[in-house]
């Protein structure tokens, strides 16, 4: 089962190396043990831009973004038998901020992903149908 996990924080600034280190050590296990699928950081939200919609028109708006409280700050994709693995790993990549960063606060999130054979009208489907 895949899962996401997005870290956001109000804290805006570059982790210490210390926590750099200690988080590449994590990634490289976990990817060895083909756990991790992808992972990265994301560039400061004066970087990026919004699409978003309103009353049924898109707006554009480049970074920064005033109104943004927290900022995700990057991403990890896990390949896990189940949700305590997925959150046992998100616990341990916590404690390394704690560690290696005092002070630091913010927030991870885990979601598995949605998969086709989670919809009942999914291109899956359509296709065991068709054969």
């Amino acid at each position: 089962m895949r899962f996401m996990s997005i870290i956001t924080s109000a804290q805006i600034g570059m982790p210490t190396p210390e926590l750099m280190e200690a988080i590449s050590k994590l990634a490289d296990r976990e990817t060895k043990a083909g756990r991790m699928i992808d992972t990265a950081g994301l560039m400061p939200m004066e970087t990026g831009a919004r699409v978003s919609i309103k009353d049924g028109k898109l707006d554009i708006v480049d970074g920064p973004f005033v109104e943004a409280k927290e900022v995700v700050g990057g991403y990890a994709i896990f390949e896990f038998q189940n949700k305590e693995e997925a959150l046992a790993l998100t616990v341990e990549f916590m404690q390394l901020h704690i560690d290696h960063m005092p002070g630091w606060e913010g927030t991870c999130e885990v979601r598995p992903f949605f998969t086709p054979d989670m919809y009942p009208c999914s291109a899956h489907s359509v296709a065991a149908e068709v054969a």
